[in-house]
């Protein structure tokens, strides 16, 4: 993940001009309109996003905003506060009175909460969608599986009453040793721009039915899910204080790292930003998970099925615009499939690349001007150090939307002392390197300093049973182009990519989200007749 995802964007400026809403065309206008009409939090037709603190949606004091454009027009959609240091502290106080009661609730009481969630996610599924189109430039369609990934690991933490069971084992004659998981306290996530529904979703719902109180900070790019799932969280029942999102950059996340009353901070991110808050609030005595930046390998064999391998990468290249933390950013063709190259880059030149309300969209913009100016630097920096550029999409032409921040899929052919093999693009661009042997290819993949995920296309088994067991990254697919888990196991990324030993969601986010109790009890049957005192020393046997 880039760095860009944490951080800065310029705060608003007088003198900036953007589109209105008249900048929408008649697709997107109507969508805009109804969200800014039908929830509290956010707006889509230039309003502005407010906190949402002890349960009410409250209008920031600040001097500083950021203003959130639509990637595909340059439209104003909200301006978004940089949350002054005072409103933080409200929330977190919030979220503090909260704990005293949320913890005491039952196991029950908690559960019902992820069972209401989960009803309201889907009631409201559009909504989340269209504001995900509007403010981050996905697809319809992939929006929708941005919140459907979400609404997954709300549907895990159903589960709770079977996932928290402690432990109990009678030690020694009528002595009890007991292990319970007991909530942390008040909790911190901070979200990137590239999943504004799902990410905001593998915290909230696992920090909430383990008993803690949860602050999120989206990000000031796109918070506009956020804001919507913190209205659909009270519609559910959540007690006022339990989930607080406050918004902002640097100073926020600073705050964040400090705060005393916070025991725990997610982040998914950018390396930089994630090494800051890792060694920060660790510092600070924090428990931290963090995922930061990721470089994914296909490595394609020559017995693959040709379709499937060339499709699923396509698909795992390209969509999202590329701005996934395991997209397949690297293919590396092995022997006789080196000869693919031209129909991958034919295939690829087929996507279409529009608007993401758009019908046949298949991606749409960057997130920001910034990002795509980043993106087709480091395309150049291909031809520049003697790569080769298959499919360049830094010119592309997306018709009714001239100021957008378009890049058309791009395949590049380098090696891996170049800048587009070891940098992490985050935008529609594909690097193919070539290897002879698997050997070979299992080198490169274990050189790289990330370890987020890596697959393999073969119709061997013995094949695929060397690269599952030879390659160093968390995370295998085996004929799989994006294998992320499912939220009944638990995100494994390694090396470069991850800060913190314990992984997001499943069984690692219960742990994450809980500390152990330990109880020793002794209730001997023969005290409750016996009349004369021991003098020997105790023993247990």
């Amino acid at each position: 993940m880039s760095i860009s995802r944490l951080a800065r964007i310029p705060l608003r400026s007088p003198s900036r001009s953007y589109a209105t809403t008249a900048g929408f065309n008649a697709i997107a206008r109507p969508k805009a309109e109804n969200l800014s009409a039908t929830w509290k939090g956010t707006s889509a037709t230039g309003g502005n996003t407010k906190n949402f603190i002890g349960g009410a949606f409250v209008d920031s004091k600040t001097a500083q905003w950021h203003d959130v454009l639509d990637p595909s027009t340059q439209t104003l959609l909200t301006r978004v506060p940089e949350t002054t240091m005072e409103e933080f502290d409200q929330a977190v106080d919030a979220a503090s009175q909260a704990f005293k009661s949320w913890s005491k609730q039952s196991v029950l009481a908690r559960q019902r909460f992820a069972i209401e969630l989960q009803y309201q996610i889907r009631q409201n599924a559009d909504a989340l969608a269209h504001s995900i189109v509007l403010e981050q430039g996905k697809t319809l369609a992939d929006a929708h599986g941005d919140v459907l990934r979400g609404l997954q690991v709300v549907e895990t933490a159903i589960g709770i009453t079977s996932n928290i069971v402690g432990e109990k084992l009678e030690v020694s004659k009528d002595m009890d040793t007991e292990v319970r998981k007991l909530p942390l306290g008040v909790c911190a996530s901070i979200a990137p721009f590239n999943f504004p529904a799902m990410i905001p979703l593998w915290t909230i719902p696992l920090a909430t039915v383990t008993g803690n109180t949860l602050i999120l900070k989206p990000s000031e790019r796109d918070p506009g899910a956020a804001m919507i799932i913190a209205e659909l969280c009270a519609r559910a029942g959540l007690p006022e204080g339990v989930v607080n999102v406050v918004h902002g950059t640097v100073p926020v996340v600073n705050r964040i790292c400090d705060h005393e009353a916070i025991k725990a901070v997610s982040f998914v991110g950018g390396d930089r930003a994630g090494r800051h808050i890792y060694e920060r609030a660790t510092k600070n005595g924090k428990r931290v998970q963090a995922n930061l930046g990721a470089k994914n390998h296909a490595v394609i064999m020559p017995d693959a099925n040709k379709n499937l391998a060339l499709n699923s990468i396509i698909g795992a290249a390209f969509g999202a615009a590329g701005q996934r933390c395991m997209a397949v950013s690297v293919a590396v063709l092995v022997g006789a499939a080196q000869s693919w190259l031209p129909e991958l880059v034919e295939r690829a030149s087929k996507l279409n690349v529009s608007g993401g309300f758009e019908k046949g969209a298949d991606l749409g913009p960057l997130i920001s001007p910034a990002s795509k100016v980043r993106v087709t630097g480091l395309i150049a920096s291909c031809a520049d150090e003697g790569g080769r550029i298959h499919l360049d999409g830094r010119n592309v032409q997306v018709p009714g939307y001239p100021a957008g921040n378009f890049v058309g899929p791009t395949i590049l052919e380098g090696t891996v002392g170049m800048r587009c093999y070891r940098e992490e693009i985050f935008g529609p661009v594909l690097t193919v390197i070539t290897s002879d042997t698997l050997d070979d290819a299992l080198d490169v993949i274990n050189e790289n300093k990330y370890g987020n995920g890596a697959v393999i296309f073969t119709q061997s088994g013995a094949t695929a049973r060397k690269f599952e067991s030879g390659v160093n990254v968390g995370q295998v697919g085996i004929n799989i182009p994006i294998p992320v888990p499912l939220p009944m196991f638990a995100w494994s990324g390694n090396k470069g990519s991850v800060l913190g030993d314990i992984g997001f969601y499943g069984k690692s986010g219960i742990n994450f989200y809980t500390q152990n109790k330990t109880t020793t009890s002794l209730w001997r049957q023969e005290d409750a007749i016996g009349n004369k005192a021991s003098v020997d020393m105790p023993t247990h046997h």
